[in-house]
């Protein structure tokens, strides 16, 4: 979380986002931590330890929390059960990745149901994308982030129930007939979806900070769904037609030195090829047009009335960035209906804006003008 001295603080992530997990109990001589705090066997030492983690915060605060989690979420009481029930050190529990999600539709999921938490005493009776914990081991364990489960793990104030997440199997149907679709859910729909706004409050959206922190982590889930779809589908694409790819292999390097190559099509945004082809589009409309007549800089004001109606249960400015994109994506477009439709500067041959984030976390947009006839002063 980096902290400014403008709009908000920011939660940035840079590279690849990795998830691992460790034991359920700690090893001999070592103190508890994260999941591990869950098993202590104790309410009295399970917040004290809580506290003594986090300086600053409220005991009987931490107790009611806690106390919320054991007495709904299936996932700690189902790992505490395997724990009690299963005294054998080499115990292994496996949460299925192809398990059906909670209330899952018949219609959608008709396979055989499995259980959510399989034990395991020995052996390696699991898929890739299983969630495998040990229970005491100095070994971190990877969790894929399109498991079904990960939501749940990773943010459990969020969902203490132990509520799904998304997972790559989600089957579309159709609205108000539930009939299956032969297409699957994405995880931009998904989140899409789970983030509206709605006439019943949406409980996601009063989270402030931690929401900014899942958001983030979220659509770095989705990016990397698309990067493994692109990597997976190098032939469907056609890249050994890019000219790129032939340039990497025929230069003075040595290939063997270049690993394996993956080509990010100009659909996937914000690649170079993508840049390049908007960057080609605008010097076009210079070749056929000249300069353009008009830059405009449009800017997004948080204090607008749109952003503080919409603002709900002591909410800040701050901890709506949903609201913020929104609004100005509404903004931006009745604007550019006013410059263009509106021809309030004349007809309009040409137009193109760019959209920019300013470091105090609040978008604005550059836009280019071409006029049919030309503005001069008088």
């Amino acid at each position: 979380m980096l902290d400014s001295t403008g709009f908000m603080p920011t939660f940035r992530i840079q590279g690849q986002v990795y998830h691992k997990a460790g034991s359920l109990m700690s090893l001999p001589n070592e103190e508890e931590k994260f999941l591990q705090i869950y098993f202590l066997g104790n309410e009295e030492a399970e917040a004290k330890r809580r506290c003594t983690l986090i300086p600053g915060t409220t005991k009987s605060l931490i107790e009611s929390l806690q106390k919320m989690l054991h007495e709904n979420n299936h996932y700690v009481q189902k790992f505490k059960m395997a724990i009690e029930d299963n005294p054998i050190e080499d115990l292994q529990i496996v949460i299925k990745a192809d398990r059906k999600p909670i209330e899952g539709h018949e219609r959608v999921f008709n396979t055989p149901a499995l259980n959510e938490v399989a034990i395991i005493i020995a052996g390696n009776d699991f898929e890739k994308r299983d969630i495998v914990l040990t229970k005491r081991s100095n070994e971190l364990k990877n969790i894929c982030e399109t498991h079904i489960s990960y939501d749940a793990l990773q943010y459990p104030l969020m969902f203490p129930r132990g509520e799904d997440g998304y997972t790559i199997n989600i089957n579309q149907v159709e609205p108000g007939t539930s009939n299956q679709i032969n297409k699957m859910v994405s995880a931009m729909s998904f989140y899409a979806y789970r983030l509206m706004v709605r006439s019943t409050e949406n409980h996601l959206l009063n989270y402030r900070q931690l929401l900014h922190q899942y958001l983030v982590d979220m659509y770095a889930k989705i990016e990397a769904e698309r990067l493994l779809f692109i990597r997976l589908n190098q032939k469907k694409l056609r890249v050994d037609e890019y000219i790129h790819l032939k340039d990497a292999i025929t230069n003075d390097s040595d290939p063997a030195n270049h690993g394996k190559l993956v080509i990010l099509p100009s659909t996937f945004t914000g690649c170079p090829r993508n840049m390049h082809e908007y960057a080609q589009d605008a010097i076009t409309y210079v070749r056929h047009g000249g300069k353009p007549s008009l830059f405009i800089t449009y800017t997004f004001n948080p204090n607008c009335k749109k952003m503080t109606q919409n603002l709900t249960n002591g909410q800040s400015k701050t901890d709506r960035h949903d609201l913020v994109a929104r609004i100005f994506w509404q903004k931006l477009i009745k604007f550019m209906n006013v410059l263009v439709k509106g021809q309030v500067f004349g007809s309009v041959k040409y137009w193109l804006y760019s959209i920019e984030w300013q470091k105090r976390g609040l978008p604005h947009s550059h836009i280019l003008i071409w006029l049919t006839n030309t503005l001069r002063p008088n």
